[in-house]
């Protein structure tokens, strides 16, 4: 056994074409960590809808030059067999540890497969690559990203030519291409031969972005902006000033791209102390709100003063921000359909019933949301808003930033705010609580036990709640197709457990719905809110094992 896991990873070594990984694994082998060599060649990176995603490091079960010049030569394969030989691979890439080694390397292997591979002009927002693939008419878009992942890992996700992030089958087929490719020896990698785009693709996005404001609408809103370290700042800067709102104050600690992101424990602005600093640039500058993208931009976060909240600042829910999104842009007169995942606030639906517009759930992922026929606006829990499906089909932090920026300012000129709007959207619809039961592991079979225990004992009561109905939503449906998830409906409430498809976590994702008389009422409605989805927490949490 330890024999074979050093021959392995010898002959993984012999192939490794970066110095950095070969002198680690090598370092490995001589002192014959096998636990540590056990771990890297356990199998491999998994492809899936996500693409691929996971620590940097050596061996095929972490993210290196060799598995990423892997995946790009299954993906072009599997492009030519389409039919897409000759056709056009659009490139972008994040500040994060090794993304432009991972770039220049799919750009080589489409290069030598006999595609034409472009590169985006820097580390820019996956919102401009997501834009660039239906700009340019490419047959498929390679982002090398982890999005708001630790510092340590990187990703690679894969869009076809329509501009959306793939689903089945073709997930499974590129994923059987990948498998199939045979020794790094025989992948043409040129030195050159690809094109590195120009600032005007990234103009044609920032000229697209003004599309999401209503002609003449207020810009007065005075933001608080951080980019988390990654690299929207540039973007979002240059779209405000292009829309003629103040320029936002930024976050000068967390301004610049940096991959190791050292002011936060996780670069992801739902995680605890993320948005400290922001908090703190806010109570200085006394913005109108404070807005966070994510590393990548493609998630736009939403804070507002709240003399309630500790700090004076509240983070919105992104369920929050869906539906005043949607609210704002019903007042705006938009027809389509809006639509969410599954784990999003029911409120979307009734906000969209009240005004006569389509509504559509999909799977968990914007790579569902995005191809809703007729999609006007779609949005998920997870701070992902889709408000320019013509331009972007996928989440785009920057264009829901200015979208929120002129709701904002629409609000100000009626001497409200956002609050208030949420206040308006309770007494019309009862009051929407929502809340996770997020739980990070490291061993993944404790989320698969857990999964297996809620599916042999399902609960029949949460919070003293009734479980209405069971759902396994693994044998799919004529409204979902098949996935690994529980959906649970009780009297006024919902919840849906889930393995997340991009980090070692199970979420659950709890709703609950409390009727409200008037506005007096409000205040005892979001304490029984918050009540019950403190019981239903407990309870599930004890239910599942967790």
């Amino acid at each position: 056994m330890q024999h074979d896991l050093i021959a392995q990873a010898s002959n993984w070594l012999a192939e490794d074409p970066d110095p950095e990984t070969r002198d680690e694994l090598g370092a490995l082998i001589e002192a014959g960590d096998t636990d540590e060599l056990a771990a890297r060649f356990a199998g491999t990176l998994q492809f899936g809808t996500a693409g691929l995603r996971g620590e940097l490091g050596a061996g095929p079960m972490r993210m290196n030059r060799s598995v990423v010049i892997r995946a790009a030569a299954g993906l072009a394969a599997y492009l030519r067999d389409q039919g897409h030989g000759g056709g056009l691979v659009v490139i972008g890439y994040d500040a994060r540890y090794k993304s432009a080694d991972f770039a220049r390397d799919t750009a080589a292997v489409m290069t030598g497969a006999g595609l034409r591979a472009a590169v985006l002009p820097r580390p820019l927002p996956t919102p401009v690559l997501a834009y660039a693939i239906r700009h340019l008419g490419a047959v498929a878009g390679v982002e090398v990203t982890a999005s708001h992942n630790p510092p340590r890992d990187n990703g690679y996700k894969v869009y076809l030519g329509d501009g959306s992030q793939i689903v089945p089958p073709a997930d499974g087929e590129i994923a059987a291409a990948i498998e199939a490719v045979g020794p790094l020896a025989g992948v043409v990698r040129p030195e050159d031969g690809w094109e590195t785009l120009g600032e005007e693709v990234l103009e044609a996005y920032l000229a697209r972005t003004d599309a999401v404001l209503a002609s003449g609408s207020p810009r007065t809103a005075r933001v608080v902006y951080t980019a988390l370290h990654g690299v929207g700042t540039s973007v979002l800067t240059a779209a405000f000033a292009r829309a003629g709102f103040p320029a936002p104050v930024l976050v000068a600690e967390q301004a610049e791209p940096d991959p190791a992101f050292p002011t936060v424990a996780f670069p992801n602005p739902e995680e605890p102390g993320a948005m400290d600093l922001a908090f703190a640039t806010a109570r200085r500058a006394a913005p109108d709100l404070v807005i966070a993208n994510d590393p990548d931009a493609d998630r736009c976060a939403v804070a507002v003063p709240d003399p309630a909240a500790e700090g004076g600042w509240r983070m919105l829910r992104g369920d929050e921000v869906g539906a005043l999104l949607a609210a704002h842009l019903v007042e705006r007169g938009v027809s389509g359909v809006f639509a969410e995942s599954i784990v999003s606030s029911s409120l979307l639906g009734r906000i969209a019933g009240k005004a006569g517009i389509g509504h559509e759930e999909t799977l968990t992922g914007f790579k569902w949301i995005a191809r809703v026929d007729g999609l006007r606006y779609g949005y998920e829990e997870a701070l992902g808003y889709c408000v320019d499906p013509e331009g972007v089909r996928d989440k785009d932090g920057i264009t829901a930033a200015l979208l929120v920026a002129e709701l904002a300012s629409v609000l100000k000129e009626r001497g409200r705010t956002l609050l208030d709007l949420l206040d308006d959207l309770a007494l019309v619809h009862g009051l929407h609580a929502t809340d996770q039961l997020s739980v990070r592991v490291e061993d993944l079979r404790v989320i698969a036990d857990a999964m297996a225990r809620l599916r042999e004992q399902p609960p029949t009561a949460l919070a003293g709640l009734a479980v209405t109905s069971a759902e396994d939503l693994s044998r799919g449906s004529e409204a979902l197709p098949p996935t690994d998830g529980l959906r649970y409906r009780l009297e006024g409430a919902r919840v849906i457990v889930r393995p997340s498809g991009t980090e070692p976590k199970l979420k659950c994702y709890l709703e609950v719905v409390v009727p409200v008389a008037d506005a007096a009422s409000l205040p005892a409605a979001r304490e029984r809110g918050a009540e019950l989805l403190a019981g239903i927490k407990r309870d599930l949490a004890a239910a599942a094992g967790i």
